[in-house]
């Protein structure tokens, strides 16, 4: 086995590349910039705006109740207890709405899902850290 050796191009072998007159033609050429630094990791993970705050919930349990009356015949799950401030309410109702594919409302500081979805809401609360408890019959 012979070992090869690399061949030598020469820039002025052969015909001329039509590609370089356009080379002259770069006025502004952007300055060679180099790679960008990995970005540093978060201090910490983006926290979840609908989780319970440990401060202002407590021991308080979260109530999740069946409603029908003055509501047209309509059922629907009423979630009181949630001692949150309004953007964190608002946050859990955008979740719990999202999560059970229906609507919803935010009425007097409670949560208002349309349908009867009290199992579900309260393990969805229970992950969330909520201590939530399904409330009447």
């Amino acid at each position: 086995m012979s070992k090869k050796t690399p061949a030598v191009v020469d820039p002025d072998d052969g015909p001329p590349s039509p590609f370089a007159a356009l080379s002259a033609l770069l006025v502004d050429q952007p300055p060679a910039q180099p790679a960008p630094a990995a970005a540093p990791p978060p201090a910490a993970p983006a926290k979840n705006p609908a989780a319970a705050v440990p401060a202002l919930q407590g021991n308080t349990p979260v109530r999740v109740g069946r409603e029908r009356k003055g509501r047209g015949g309509k059922t629907v799950s009423i979630i009181s207890g949630v001692m949150s401030r309004e953007a964190g309410q608002q946050a859990l109702l955008k979740l719990l709405k999202s999560k059970l594919g229906t609507g919803g409302a935010l009425e007097e500081g409670m949560i208002v899902i349309q349908g009867d979805h009290r199992q579900r809401i309260v393990e969805i609360l229970n992950e969330l850290g909520y201590k939530a408890k399904v409330a009447g019959g």
